[in-house]
């Protein structure tokens, strides 16, 4: 298995690429304890496929709170955009999730990083909350 993107060539071996795409499909329905499981095993917790999501990104934009604090535990990065230069936070932001906005935070996720940034994400949806969470002006 490896990472994607410009440093590495994605795997091209079939069962390898069959195991990611099942690796991608637990963390976006937060199974927390398989996901973890494979990372424990050698599966990067940065592993990101090819639209650049990694599995924090689908964790959280999917609203598992306890995956996402599982992956960042096992040192994924909490600010990794995806291709789009989409953060977690972000997506957190835009799926309306407090429970994994709050694991991101803790985890180090920086409301500035992005495009848009969960600040610009908060504004567009009005969400003054958010903004003073994230100590941002309106």
């Amino acid at each position: 298995m490896s990472e994607s993107n410009a440093e590495n060539e994605p795997a091209h071996d079939p069962e390898v690429l069959q195991l990611a795409a099942k690796i991608f499909d637990l963390a976006r329905h937060g199974d927390t304890d398989t996901v973890a499981a494979y990372v424990d095993a050698g599966v990067p917790a940065n592993l990101t496929n090819d639209k650049g999501d990694s599995l924090l990104m689908l964790a959280a934009y999917h609203g598992h709170a306890d995956t996402v604090a599982a992956l960042l535990h096992r040192g994924a990065d909490p600010n990794r955009p995806n291709d789009r230069g989409q953060t977690p936070l972000a997506g957190a932001v835009f799926k309306g999730e407090p429970d994994v906005l709050r694991a991101l935070l803790d985890g180090g996720a920086d409301p500035r990083l992005g495009s848009p940034s969960a600040i610009e994400t908060a504004r567009m949806f009005e969400r003054r909350d958010l903004l003073e969470l994230f100590g941002a002006e309106r």
